[in-house]
């Protein structure tokens, strides 16, 4: 008999957070398509939630959406429970909540809006694991896969708020995954570059232009690249890959 096909993830449970648009509906999307089970979250904007998931279900793909703040414990647990009960444990937890990230001098900057930064990249992650770590613990099996930036390689100026908070996120990686390693549970992280998505539509054409003329490669990336590198991290193929920091930017972070 033929063996199960490559890359597949058949069986398994996957819950993304923050995936109603952007760059965590495509991992929804490319997660699905790979036969895996999908939980997508959105907290804001509901009628976008019900277009995606429309669109979700569209595709064939089989899953649930849940509305609930990404860094609230009472709402983690409660949606892990409802994941538990409709489709499944989880097994892939993809941590991709994200707030907007205005670019400030640290002068411009409050305590604040640090702290809003670290709830989102460090106390969302944290709490997302806590919740999830049991199943995949009992089975010897899981798959955590954080969402970071290029901006921790890049150190770019006027957005240390971000920056610091995406690097905890890297240290919280690297350190987990050497934890977890014995369980055969991997955790990485993928780190995007500036892939356009709907939160960029505004952006000042000449930010666009200048970064465009200062990538290797020419071109810009698409969301789906980012989302078919998270679903690798998922798969079977990718079992001997654990913290590791992957930039998908067309090699714009090579020194």
């Amino acid at each position: 008999m033929p063996g199960k096909k490559q890359f597949s993830l058949e069986g398994r449970v996957a819950f993304v957070t923050g995936s109603s648009k952007g760059l965590g509906k495509e991992m929804a999307m490319s997660l699905g398509e790979a036969g895996a089970k999908v939980a997508l979250n959105y907290f804001n904007g509901k009628e976008k939630a019900e277009e995606t998931f429309a669109e979700f279900q569209k595709r064939g793909y089989n899953g649930i959406l849940l509305r609930g703040n990404a860094i609230d414990e009472g709402d983690i647990s409660a949606m892990v429970a409802q994941i538990g009960e409709e489709l499944g444990p989880v097994d892939i937890l993809v941590p991709n909540a994200t707030p907007d990230q205005p670019q400030k001098p640290i002068e411009e900057y409050d305590w604040d809006f640090y702290q809003s930064m670290l709830d989102f990249f460090v106390k969302s992650p944290y709490l997302l694991v806590r919740a999830c770590l049991p199943h995949m613990k009992q089975q010897r099996w899981g798959r955590i896969i954080n969402i970071g930036s290029e901006v921790f390689q890049e150190g770019v100026p006027n957005f240390t708020a971000y920056v610091a908070a995406k690097g905890g996120q890297n240290g919280f990686t690297r350190s987990l995954a050497k934890e977890l390693a014995p369980w055969e549970i991997t955790v990485n992280m993928v780190s995007p570059g500036w892939i356009p998505v709907e939160r960029h539509e505004n952006d000042p054409q000449e930010l666009k232009d200048g970064y465009l003329a200062d990538l290797p490669s020419k071109r810009w990336g698409v969301p789906k690249e980012v989302a078919d590198t998270v679903t690798f991290l998922a798969t079977e193929e990718a079992s001997y890959v654990s913290g590791q920091n992957i930039c998908v930017n067309g090699a714009h972070t090579v020194a």
